[in-house]
């Protein structure tokens, strides 16, 4: 038998990690970008997607300053997206299924214990983001889904609610009348919602409808851990949104945070996960995919391909709506291998 004592261990370990870098970046072409990372020492610190995370980003403030509590936080703020019925792709107001039912998806996870709760296709719920911390704190399980989902939340006193406005209904109803039936154009806004604070604590929260009009059961990345939200409390957190199956393929949250890992800032690590993805998919940079990301340190950033995406910032003296780093067509270059 080969023995190895600890000091050996440590540095092939070490050796490892590097080795680990260059195979994830591959030619590691994200490091030629210039760096916009904020650093900030007003705490706590929340990013979170698109335009409409603002009031998210608010709401998870002024909970965390109440209870102090990072996971309080990023639940309260996502539960006031899930609650705006004229957001299409989150909570109450979502696009339904293919055949007219809202389902819907969300994952929640704990930096510190390395926890996490999920569900999926959950229908008649109205805050999958609270039955996934339930799922997290209550059982010895990750994910919940459907009907098995649905009955949990009942059990632990969630209230049975419509999720199909009438707004929605009747734009099903007209989709179910056409001849080519598309995705719906809203389809893939999800809510990303990653809190930092003072101690370098990490938490993070992801709740969506998911694909508009989807076939029923259809689960995106939003649930999926390492997916639609990853959280290493040693390093930092990053999420993402677009089209979930995308991100899913590619495992590409979980490859943001190793990027960061490496040694990358958050923005670089977000731009170095979408070249290395479209350095080997098919379809190249005609992805759909957009990434949030923080480090433990205060650093944050965002990309996004096409024109990119809006994310929020917000600490105690500041919120605000930021442009992610837009990644096109003739950004990953002969070495990408863009196709």
């Amino acid at each position: 038998m080969i023995q190895i004592n600890r000091k050996e261990f440590l540095t092939n370990l070490m050796v490892g990690a590097a080795t680990t870098t260059t195979l994830l970046g591959g030619r590691m072409a994200a490091a030629e970008t210039e760096n916009h990372n904020i650093q900030t020492n007003n705490y706590p610190l929340f990013v979170s997607t698109w335009a409409f995370g603002k009031a998210t980003n608010d709401e998870a403030l002024k909970t965390y300053q109440r209870t102090e509590s990072l996971l309080d936080a990023v639940e309260s703020g996502i539960r006031v997206t899930e609650a705006d019925v004229s957001n299409a792709s989150v909570g109450i107001g979502g696009i339904p299924n293919a055949d007219g039912i809202v389902q819907l998806d969300a994952c929640i996870m704990d930096g510190p214990d390395h926890r996490v709760g999920s569900v999926a296709a959950i229908e008649g719920i109205a805050h999958p983001i609270s039955v996934a911390r339930k799922v997290m704190e209550k059982t010895p399980h990750v994910m919940l889904a459907g009907e098995g989902a649905q009955k949990f939340a009942l059990d632990q006193g969630f209230q049975h609610t419509n999720l199909l406005t009438k707004n929605r209904e009747e734009e099903w109803k007209s989709w179910q009348k056409g001849k080519d039936k598309e995705a719906h154009s809203d389809a893939h806004d999800t809510i990303t919602l990653l809190a930092l604070d003072q101690h370098g604590d990490i938490a993070g929260g992801c709740s969506t409808s998911g694909w508009g009009y989807k076939l029923p059961g259809r689960v995106g990345d939003s649930p999926i851990i390492g997916g639609g939200l990853y959280v290493d409390n040693q390093v930092g957190a990053a999420g993402c949104t677009g089209k979930g199956e995308n991100c899913m393929r590619y495992c590409a949250s979980f490859m943001v945070v190793e990027f960061m890992r490496s040694g990358l800032d958050p923005q670089s690590a977000c731009i170095a996960a979408i070249k290395r993805i479209a350095s080997t998919d098919p379809l190249g940079l005609n992805l759909e995919i957009y990434f949030i990301a923080l480090d433990k340190h205060g650093n944050h950033g965002a990309a996004g391909v096409g024109k990119g995406f809006q994310y929020v910032i917000t600490t105690p003296e500041n919120s605000q709506v930021l442009q992610s780093e837009a990644i096109g067509e003739g950004s990953v270059g002969a070495e990408g291998g863009n196709r």
